[in-house]
């Protein structure tokens, strides 16, 4: 079983880097690309992340982290200009398992949850209203935007996540492996800070 749940995760890894799908959808496609039934179990995120890791490093490690660089300058950029909504990066991007193919995930932590689309709409900046699966597991809003990305020379998907800001107080918390689950734009740049030297 365990043998099973490892290729299934490397398959899966495989099309997160180089289709850019979330962790379910690529669970799922790696799934039936393997021929296996649909009640297979399925690797944990934890499991998954770790082959993307092991993939990344193996057939990724001349152009990811120059790739992971852009977007999280570019996800810096977003957070300095939304800083009045508490911005947090979380996903890919954070945790440093982010390609070209990544969506850049910030989440807002909102007195009046409109006021978030209301300065966008003031910034002249277009977005893409939708409803998504939260922090709780409840319906959240989130507003997608198409930025350019001048070093990668393409357009990157940026998605903002509006959340109360009560929710900010357990959205701290260590992940699974024991590591913050988002950072603010301090922590951001310590890790560019990081990289660069």
């Amino acid at each position: 079983m365990n043998a099973l749940k490892d290729e299934l995760a490397a398959v899966a890894a495989r099309v997160v880097v180089e289709e850019g799908l979330d962790y379910g959808a690529a669970k799922r496609r790696a799934a039936k690309q393997l021929g296996l039934p649909a009640r297979t179990q399925l690797p944990d995120n934890t499991a998954l992340e770790l082959a993307v890791e092991d993939y990344l490093a193996v057939f990724c490690a001349d152009t990811q982290p120059a790739e992971l660089r852009a977007l999280r300058e570019l996800a810096l950029q977003w957070m300095e200009r939304l800083t009045a909504f508490r911005p947090h990066i979380a996903g890919a991007v954070w945790h440093g398992t982010a390609t070209r193919r990544s969506d850049i995930y910030l989440q807002l932590f909102c007195d009046d949850p409109k006021s978030a689309e209301i300065s966008l709409i003031d910034l002249g900046v277009a977005f893409e209203p939708r409803r998504v699966m939260g922090l709780h597991g409840e319906d959240v809003d989130a507003l997608s935007v198409h930025a350019y990305c001048r070093p990668l020379d393409e357009h990157v998907g940026v998605h903002l996540l509006v959340y109360d800001l009560d929710d900010l107080r357990g959205a701290l918390r260590a992940d699974a492996r024991g590591r913050r689950p988002r950072g603010d734009a301090a922590a951001l740049r310590a890790l560019l800070q990081e990289t660069s030297t």
